[in-house]
């Protein structure tokens, strides 16, 4: 019996042309939901008074009025989707291990990635929303709201969207003179010890998820990340820079790929590499 490939299974579908209309349908209703959400933060973005009302969780990590409304968005969005799987979001209801633990297929979502972007205002934050599978992302889409433009990935390629213009994205693959993308919020010096190993002979520097998007872009070639995040901060992320042909790694060295639906949804340290 030859077994069927996850992308037949997943549609009951064997026509591989079909299986990428599939897809590219999905994505492009992900994008659709993304855009929403995105919409509703802007709202609140540009009225002032209401986007410096802010919260603080347990972990006191900053909460806006703009990542409650775009959670609602999101949640309503994919439970109206003809395809139904469980919903995992930074800001919905807390699921146990047990609930998830036998979760094959999920929504991995971070309806306002880099609050601190933008309660700083500088536009440097975004929409997350990852399709998860077998532990590993298969689709993520990024929008930045404050730009209007789209990142994307799944294994029929990734894309940028901007000003109705889309490009493919491919990684640099730089041996020399690499650049390095670097946390706006998070710096470490445990980041300088490791990119001097790797060539690194400039930075640049972004919020959110947005560095996901400058190595899938080849616009920087590697971004370490040294302390936590949280599983939906890095979901979409790696489906984009992984479908551009990047890497992402566990920890420092280049040997464990990252995964998801762990028992803790916490991150350890991570490297990303666009060569």
């Amino acid at each position: 019996m030859v077994e069927k490939k996850f992308s037949e299974f997943r549609f009951g579908i064997e026509n591989q042309e079909v299986y990428s209309m599939k897809i590219e349908n999905l994505v492009e209703e992900i994008k659709y939901i993304a855009q929403n959400a995105g919409a509703a933060i802007m709202k609140i973005y540009t009225d002032e008074a209401l986007s410096q009302v802010v919260d603080y969780k347990a972990d006191d990590s900053p909460l806006t009025l703009a990542d409650e409304a775009a959670d609602k968005v999101i949640k309503k969005g994919l439970e109206e989707l003809s395809i139904q799987y469980p919903i995992l979001s930074e800001e919905g209801k807390k699921m146990s291990y047990e609930e998830r633990k036998n979760w094959h297929t999920f929504w991995l979502v971070d309806p306002l990635d880099g609050t601190k972007e933008f309660i700083k205002r500088n536009g440097q934050f975004t929409v997350n929303i990852a399709l998860i599978k077998d532990n590993y992302p298969m689709m993520g889409v990024i929008y930045v709201p404050a730009t209007d433009t789209f990142y994307y990935g799944s294994e029929l390629g990734a894309f940028k969207e901007a000003s109705g213009e889309k490009t493919a994205l491919r990684v640099n693959q730089k041996s020399t003179d690499r650049i390095a993308v670097r946390s706006a919020s998070h710096a470490s010096p445990e980041e300088d010890e490791l990119l001097a190993k790797y060539n690194v002979t400039d930075s640049i520097s972004k919020g959110s998820s947005l560095k996901f998007c400058m190595v899938a872009e080849g616009k920087a070639d590697i971004y370490y990340r040294h302390g936590p995040t949280m599983e939906w901060d890095t979901g979409a992320g790696q489906a984009i820079l992984e479908s551009a042909g990047g890497k992402i790694f566990k920890g420092n060295t280049e040997t464990e790929r990252f995964d998801y639906n762990k028992e803790n949804l916490l991150n350890g340290s991570f490297l990303c590499l666009g060569f």
